[in-house]
């Protein structure tokens, strides 16, 4: 990939070193300092050899459930060549001038890492190996290594790397392009299933996510927002608040989503969250909102029923004549489709602790996208962003939801105007359903032609979401390359985009959780129509396996197909069956296949079970978070799809308060149980947190079908 990390040699061996013991990169800052009865020597920024013969390795992406705080040290690990039991890990800080990119979004920690955190360990382990070679008066060439020591294999003798680490930070640190890797079948950690770090924690309900941060002398803070998204703040009258015992201040900020210089929150600070609360109850507010109060969900929903009548406003991709074709096509299938707003609804809501004393902040934050919440921050709080240091919390829950950092700039402004205090921002739940970045709503109106043997030979689609100036807004893309287009010969991709006053968003899978519903279930009205099912409709479009360009990354259909036939397989599928639906997607460098299999029950539909087969490359770095994930994704796609989950806006403003409007997956909803198989490709390693998800949706809305004979075109789905 093009954004693959890249650790230079230059920026490996940049930083100064600490008192002659750390080989690279001071990451003294970063991972715990050795103690007295614990002495230790830091390799590099992201490695410190302690003197017990435990390594500790510094995850450095934000941890949001998705597993790197274990796949990433389990790279370095492996290359370094210790054993797993003496590994020890630790979160570090949000510094990307030290690490590289630390985002949990996209699913893109796996395939720019992959490579980069291999080299790390490789290049520490190479500098242990010279150093042994050294003291021994050897070729390094004759040493191997093997769980925490470097083995002369002619005699038998071997040093750990505690007693090798002082004397490796005299050496020359290797070229990280050329550092040499170990061979992959050679392997004793990738591919094996290693526990999360965090569980016995989260077990016991021992402090760990930002919302758990707690610092001498810290205060809390409240937030009030216009209630009609882009609205600012007209005035306040704050005295009958202040006159409330304990509360200490309050302050209007920038949120970052209205212009600079404007406000639209204000902030009670008190010496408790729930006093800080209640006075704002107390709040005399006037919101500057007329401009944004015309935004409703009904008038979305009349506006797109006329325009997707019309001529998109913009062309996407167009090939060949389709309507030429379709004129002449044997059968015609048209099909309209929608998909609402949709919120985060994190279990953890959005909260932000920060502190600023002597002209620097300090903060504590579980964001996914650190580096971005540092340039917003520093430039609402004037201050450089070097002057920013930012401690990285476990996140609980965020799904694409804290790459937007709205709670770090309010924390930021906030703790700058109560210098030398602690401040916690916590949003509370009605504040977090109605201030969410949310994923943006879209209709679809397709057709397809088909010819006299049943081959998909033109087709259309008028896509209407929103945007302005004739382009998309956040998170509300489509992209030419959606499947088949590539492959069919005749089609045209059309936009129009409509005004919204809402902030929108990336939701787990972005864009590709929605695309997914409506191309796959179009796919297979198209598929009924040539009297196949999907995936042997999917196999003739298909074709000969090959690589397809697309917008940023290649679609390979070789490898689409493996995936098909293994989940076709694994559940035994034999054609259209009452109460089985399929569905395919691609996304994030993820190829997935999923069945889903539905039966009634006392009048009621119920999922009984799912079917996953993923092509993810070679290695499967972790199995039982992969497993984790790939379930995971399932059981959110289906709630995403099936149990209500709408967000509603009237007068430009969010009618959600809390989970009784937007409800969640319960236990007796969820599938009985959930098959995941992996198709292992000669392709380097992917991504996982996102690609299982979006295959579900349509394979959910194709098996109500095939049970009901009712064919569902927008979402949420009705199981009935």
């Amino acid at each position: 990939m093009s954004d693959q990390l890249t650790l230079s040699r230059r920026s490996f061996i940049a930083a100064s070193l600490a008192g002659g013991t750390a080989l690279t990169l001071d990451a003294s800052v970063v991972l715990a300092a050795a103690t007295a009865t614990a002495p230790a020597d830091v390799l590099n920024a992201f490695v410190r050899v302690n003197a017990d013969n435990t390594v500790t390795i510094g995850a450095k992406n934000p941890e949001i459930g998705q597993g790197v705080k274990v796949m990433l040290p389990m790279l370095i690990a492996e290359e370094m060549d210790i054993a797993w039991e003496q590994v020890r890990i630790e979160q570090t800080d949000a510094d990307e001038k030290r690490y590289g990119p630390q985002v949990a979004g996209g699913s893109t920690a796996t395939p720019r890492n992959w490579l980069p955190m291999r080299q790390v360990g490789a290049a520490a382990r190479a500098m242990l190996v010279s150093a042994a070679a050294k003291k021994w008066g050897v070729d390094p060439a004759t040493l191997t290594t093997a769980r925490g020591a470097v083995v002369q294999p002619s005699s038998g003798k071997s040093l750990t790397y505690p007693s090798l680490a002082r004397a490796a930070a005299a050496e020359t640190p290797p070229d990280l392009a050329k550092v040499q890797l170990k061979d992959e079948k050679t392997f004793t950690i990738i591919g094996k299933s290693k526990p999360g770090v965090d569980v016995p924690k989260i077990v016991k309900g021992e402090p760990l996510y930002g919302i758990d941060t707690s610092l001498p002398g810290m205060v809390h803070a409240a937030i009030v927002k216009c209630p009609s998204h882009g609205g600012t703040v007209a005035s306040f009258d704050d005295a009958a608040a202040k006159a409330i015992p304990g509360v200490l201040g309050v302050v209007a900020v920038n949120s970052g989503f209205v212009p600079q210089g404007k406000s639209d929150t204000v902030v009670v600070i008190a010496d408790s969250w729930w006093k800080a609360s209640k006075a704002r109850e107390k709040l005399g507010l006037k919101w500057d909102d007329a401009a944004v109060t015309g935004f409703s969900t009904a008038k979305y929903e009349a506006d797109a029923a006329k325009i997707v009548g019309n001529a998109p406003q913009a062309s996407l991709f167009k090939v060949g004549d389709p309507d030429a074709t379709l004129a002449k096509a044997a059968k015609v299938v048209k099909a309209d489709y929608e998909y609402p707003f949709l919120a985060h609804a994190s279990l953890e809501p959005q909260n932000c602790t920060a502190m600023f004393q002597n002209g620097k902040l300090e903060i504590w934050a579980p964001s996914q996208a650190p580096a971005g919440g540092r340039e917003e921050t520093a430039k609402l709080c004037g201050l450089n962003a070097d002057d920013l240091t930012i401690h990285m919390t476990r996140i609980g829950g965020g799904f694409g939801r804290r790459l937007m950092n709205d709670y770090m700039v309010i924390a930021g402004q906030v703790a700058k105007a109560m210098p030398g205090k602690p401040v916690k921002v916590l949003y509370d739940r009605t504040d977090d359903f109605r201030h969410d970045f949310y994923r943006p709503a879209g209709w679809h109106r397709f057709t397809a032609g088909l010819d006299a043997n049943g081959a998909l030979i033109a087709l259309k689609d008028h896509f209407v979401t929103f945007g302005a100036d004739g382009k998309p807004i956040r998170a509300a893309q489509m992209a030419p390359s959606e499947f088949p287009a590539p492959v069919v010969p005749n089609v045209d991709l059309g936009a129009s985009y409509m005004a919204t006053n809402l902030a929108t968003g990336w939701l787990r899978a972005p864009t590709s959780n929605a695309m997914s519903f409506v191309w796959q279930s179009f796919m297979d009205e198209v598929a009924e129509a040539a009297g196949l099912d999907l995936p042997e409709f999917m196999r003739r479009t298909l074709g000969a396996p090959r690589e397809i360009p697309g917008e940023r990354v290649k679609f390979h259909t070789g490898r689409a197909r493996g995936v098909i036939d293994a989940v076709c397989k694994s559940a035994g599928w034999q054609g259209r069956k009452k109460g089985r639906g399929f569905g395919f997607y691609f996304s994030h460098l993820g190829y997935f296949a999923e069945i889903v299999d539905l039966s009634m029950k006392d009048g009621n539909i119920q999922i009984d079970k799912v079917w996953v087969a993923g092509d993810i490359g070679a290695h499967v770095i972790n199995p039982i978070n992969a497993l984790n994930q790939a379930q995971g994704c399932v059981i959110d796609g289906i709630g995403q799809a099936l149990v209500g989950q709408k967000i509603v806006q009237e007068n430009g403003a969010i009618t959600a308060e809390n989970f009784g409007d937007f409800a969640l997956m319960r236990i007796d909803a969820a599938p009985r149980e959930i098959v995941v198989e992996f198709v292992k490709t000669d392709f380097p390693p992917t991504g996982l947190g996102e690609p299982a998800l979006p295959p579900v949706i349509p394979a959910l809305a194709n098996a109500i079908y095939s049970l009901t004979g009712k064919r569902h075109r927008r979402l949420p789905l009705e199981m009935i």
